[in-house]
């Protein structure tokens, strides 16, 4: 299918090149994705004039490092994970963007001043600056759910984590499970659960103590995380709540997790998980007919707005020229993000896109959640180090959905979080 190039005489005056310039850019996309970011960076091309090229690489985390300490970085990297960026910038290796683009952001994106505070980093000398443009990102504050089911039970979709949690119990009273909750993904077991814990902090502490525990600045085992922790226990150590009994939550496969849904009579009514999940429904399943979700609600009691969880990548200047802070102006206009939304996978927190322009309503319903956000914060187990966030996180909410104490967990986290610094 060829692919629509959107012009803008507005992103042509962007330029500010007085001539073209070769830029690389390298990714960690592949296949399908990168022949939709080689389509961005074609209309690119087109209206500044430059030389582009992409290239994409599956260990995109380790050979940014090497080319940077070789001094042979590409002009332009697309970061999956802000921690390597800021860890990049303390070492001198990315260059700031320009000055108004922290500016422009809390003007345009959705929940600006987040999308801000991820991008923006500590340099060589301790001050911070913005180094991260935001292109492309995730939502992970869903929950799944068959309409049918709904219709034919009569329940209706909760607008409060009040009213899910009643829901829950109304669910539990008419003789069903409410939810199907799976941890296991191999080596990666237990990452489910931190998804689960990380969206309950953002309801129940303000944005700061997410963030003060994204960095250890409060321990683990601060009672605000353990009670994040207890509060997803409500849900997955709840044998009424729990497809199978909460026995079975660690040892369920994430991905065969969502089954229970498609079940007649449905061993399960919801589903919490990313975007991603439709991947995994039966074979046909068709989003926004068969199957549907709804936002994770906020508890309406804390007053802490409509977060949202997520992830996504960031765009970060690491061999400067001209060039690649023309690219940084293109990723600014509309254009740049309606084209990949035609091709479709693709979500923005950029408020002057045409919403028509999205491939699908699915697609389209899940931005609006994006859009409707107070804030936004990066999946916090990707910003922890690597020992915690991929390691003890992961295995202490396996423990945990097994039966032990929250606190006891916590510290045993803390404690490798200690041992890693």
């Amino acid at each position: 299918m060829k692919t629509k190039l959107y012009a803008s005489v507005a992103a042509v005056a962007l330029a500010t090149s007085a001539q073209a310039e070769d830029l690389t850019v390298f990714g960690p996309w592949l296949g399908p994705d990168q022949e939709s970011v080689e389509s961005v960076l074609g209309a690119f091309a087109e209206q500044f004039g430059h030389n582009v090229s992409y290239v994409g690489s599956d260990s995109f985390e380790q050979q940014i490092m090497i080319d940077a300490e070789a001094g042979s970085a590409p002009n332009v990297s697309v970061f999956p994970q802000p921690g390597l960026a800021a860890d990049m910038a303390s070492r001198g290796f990315l260059a700031p963007l320009k000055d108004g683009t922290s500016d422009w952001i809390r003007d345009n994106y959705a929940a600006g001043q987040s999308w801000v505070d991820l991008g923006t980093y500590a340099d060589e000398g301790g001050n911070d600056q913005l180094y991260g443009f935001f292109y492309k990102v995730d939502v992970k504050s869903l929950v799944w759910y068959l309409p049918e089911n709904f219709e034919d039970a009569g329940y209706e979709i909760p607008e409060t984590m009040e009213d899910l949690i009643a829901l829950s119990d109304q669910i539990v009273a008419d003789g069903g499970t409410p939810w199907c909750i799976g941890l296991g993904s191999g080596g990666a077991t237990g990452w489910p659960a931190t998804d689960w814990v990380e969206d309950i902090m953002l309801r129940t502490q303000p944005t700061d103590v997410y963030d003060m525990w994204v960095s250890n600045e409060i321990p683990f085992d601060d009672e605000r995380v353990v009670s994040a922790i207890e509060t997803f226990g409500t849900f997955a150590r709840n044998d009424d709540y729990v497809a199978g009994g909460a026995g079975q939550v660690a040892s369920t496969d994430f991905r065969d997790s969502p089954k229970g849904l498609f079940d007649s009579p449905p061993q399960c009514y919801m589903h919490r998980q990313a975007s991603f999940i439709p991947a995994f429904f039966p074979e046909g399943t068709i989003v926004g007919e068969d199957a549907d979700f709804f936002y994770f609600p906020a508890f309406e009691s804390e007053d802490l707005g409509s977060p949202v969880l997520g992830a996504g990548t960031l765009w970060a200047i690491t061999n400067e020229n001209d060039a690649a802070h023309d690219l940084i102006a293109f990723l600014q206009t509309p254009e740049a993000h309606e084209i990949w939304m035609d091709i479709g996978g693709f979500l923005t927190p950029h408020k002057g896109v045409d919403s028509s322009k999205f491939s699908d309503a699915p697609t389209a319903k899940m931005n609006e959640i994006l859009l409707g956000a107070t804030t936004f914060r990066f999946d916090a187990s990707d910003l922890m180090p690597g020992a915690v966030g991929q390691g003890s996180f992961w295995s202490g909410m396996v423990d945990y959905a097994g039966g032990d104490d929250a606190a006891e967990v916590a510290a045993q986290i803390q404690a490798s979080w200690d041992a890693a610094k």
